[in-house]
């Protein structure tokens, strides 16, 4: 139980490691615990679904153009059928302000593929202030390692 108590040493293997995959029991409870403890040492922290991510370096950082849901019906003017390209602010960018570090919490990570996840690992590495926990499913007991490692695997 030490580790629920201070969560120093995941904190210290986030850092190290830039990314982490996560694997924590169904029950829960255990990560938003961590995540508390890290808002706690001074990181601004999100959470988000890693389900429809995209590309992570533009989703995350970067303004970029989605499309409206394709309904059925739609008139072929210019429009097209599927409607405008809207532009979106990246997911993190009220994070980015300031100098704080910045914490990505993403759920259900184990549907993002190698190379996303992998681009993800990139992303820390590029943004020096960016940590990322990945869920990467459940277990009996609370444990962790480095992203980069799940993908040699």
């Amino acid at each position: 139980m030490p580790l629920l108590l201070t969560g120093r040493r995941f904190r210290e293997d986030l850092e190290k490691a830039g990314a982490l995959a996560l694997y924590a029991p169904l029950e829960g409870g255990a990560e938003t615990r961590l995540m508390r403890r890290l808002r706690a040492a001074g990181y601004r922290a999100q959470m988000t679904s890693a389900r429809g991510l995209g590309d992570p370096e533009v989703f995350l950082l970067q303004s970029h153009g989605i499309r409206p849901p394709h309904l059925g019906h739609h008139s072929v003017s210019n429009a097209a059928a599927v409607g405008d390209v809207q532009q979106v602010m990246p997911q993190l960018g009220p994070l980015l302000e300031g100098t704080k570090p910045i914490l990505l919490w993403l759920l259900e990570a184990q549907v993002l593929s190698a190379a996303e996840l992998s681009a993800l690992c990139g992303l820390t590495q590029r943004e020096p202030r960016l940590r990322i926990v990945a869920e990467m499913g459940g277990s009996r007991s609370l444990r962790w390692r480095p992203l980069d490692q799940c993908l040699a695997a």
